[in-house]
């Protein structure tokens, strides 16, 4: 039988449930003392108390837990377009700032001196063209004088074929001063672009962060000043392997674990491509931030995709790998009743942190058993019967124990509730259970 690491690590709530005051009976008499319906055994004194839950029928979510990256959505890194030294920096790490906002100023008069001299040009070439244009006007006038003149014979033709071609000159010399007109303008409108970027400006609404942007600092097009990005939405990336792909598609349900809280959402696309050397592709969710993720989190997300078939339902907390034996397996109790007072898996009242009583002595044995599915709280597994119990919390005082316990039922709700906590928070639930 295979137990993950997730399961191990479940399962150290109860070594710490154990230590917090589910301990030996000798370490805390006053808990069997409340059950006085049932004599006390001869040598209670190594006698470990624990928590028991019983085993259901049903299915259990199957699901791929893998590791996930938290992105914002639209982070980009800002690099400078140009050379230049920084003059003023205008943002800090965490401002939020709106698109095209000024965050870095750099040193400009270089290129100020640029775009005036590409307006002194553009100046130059438009006197030009002026005084092209006054020339050829004079040079059709006297064309046409000369023309006349030659009609009546008191021109030669060679005058008129002169003129023509002097005409055509200024022409072409008009054309081409044009031209650099028209580069002129080409030129001071690069140099104001250029000009404009010594302005580094937000290019979405977005909030900074790691800045690298100082006063002073001379900076180039490779070199990195801030990053932005939108933190209310983030994007979560997980990579899925070849064999994955058979059994997870877009539109799944996926559980995003961040921190204490967890975040429901659907996968919401898949890269086609897999890379030619790991043979893996990425998958997205896109969500909305809870709050407490920051992008480059590592996180875990558990991408559901279907149900086990029915079989025998325990806790993951119940799974247990006998240190003497190193076989896996659960403690199974043999000889446990209901409470005759009432439903012993009854749970524990709205807003109350008391408990039931524990039991007299009752035997337990250790079982192998086949996970034949795991999911996030419970497992399906063969090798015990639905309805009979097993122990959820405490089975390292068993191990070191006479194979003896006394029993404190406990619910699927509750036992699930615990699983669910972080360490923190299981020891304020059982510091204000005690």
């Amino acid at each position: 039988m295979l137990i993950t690491a997730r399961h191990r690590s479940l399962l150290t709530f109860g070594i710490v449930l154990s230590a917090m005051g589910f301990g030996v009976v000798g370490c805390s008499r006053s808990l069997t003392q409340q059950d006085t319906s049932a004599a006390a055994p001869a040598d209670t004194t190594n006698i470990p108390v624990v928590e028991a839950v019983q085993a259901r029928y049903g299915s259990v979510p199957l699901s791929e837990r893998l590791n996930g990256t938290v992105i914002a959505q639209n982070q980009v890194v800002l690099y400078s377009e140009i050379s230049g030294r920084i003059m003023r920096v205008q943002a800090r790490n965490g401002d939020l700032v709106q698109q095209g906002d000024p965050l870095v100023y750099l040193q400009d008069a270089q290129y100020r001196e640029q775009l005036g001299q590409a307006e002194a040009n553009f100046r130059v070439n438009q006197a030009a063209l002026k005084q092209a244009q006054a020339q050829l006007a004079e040079l059709e006038a006297q064309y046409r004088a000369i023309k006349v003149l030659a009609e009546e014979g008191l021109s030669s033709r060679l005058e008129v074929e002169t003129l023509a071609a002097q005409i055509a000159s200024a022409k072409a010399r008009i054309e081409l001063t044009e031209a650099q007109i028209q580069e002129s303008k080409s030129a001071i409108e690069e140099a104001r672009a250029v000009l404009s970027r010594t302005v580094i400006r937000a290019p979405i609404t977005g909030t900074i962060g790691e800045r690298n942007a100082e006063v002073g600092m001379q900076v180039s097009s490779g070199t990195r000043l801030f990053t932005i990005g939108d933190l209310d939405r983030l994007r979560v990336e997980v990579i899925f392997t070849e064999e994955m792909l058979d059994t997870v598609e877009v539109g799944q349900p996926v559980r995003i674990e961040a921190g204490s809280q967890g975040v429901e959402a659907r996968l919401t696309r898949i890269s086609p491509f897999l890379d030619p050397v790991t043979r893996t592709t990425k998958g997205e969710v896109d969500i909305r931030n809870v709050g407490s993720l920051r992008p480059g989190m590592s996180i875990t997300v558990e991408v559901l995709h279907g149900r086990s078939r029915q079989a025998t339902l325990i806790p993951t907390s119940a799974l247990y790998t006998n240190p003497s034996t190193g076989r896996d397996g659960t403690y199974l109790l043999l000889s446990f009743s209901a409470d005759p007072h009432g439903d012993r898996q009854a749970s524990t009242p709205s807003g109350e942190n008391s408990l039931p009583p524990t039991s007299k002595p009752t035997p337990v044995k250790f079982v192998s058993i086949e996970v034949i599915a795991e999911g996030r709280m419970e497992v399906a597994v063969d090798g015990i019967d639905p309805g009979q119990w097993v122990v959820s919390v405490g089975q390292d005082l068993i191990a070191a124990g006479k194979g003896q316990a006394h029993v404190r039922a406990s619910s699927w709700e509750r036992v699930l509730r615990l699983q669910g906590l972080q360490r923190e928070d299981l020891l304020r639930e059982i510091l204000e259970t005690e």
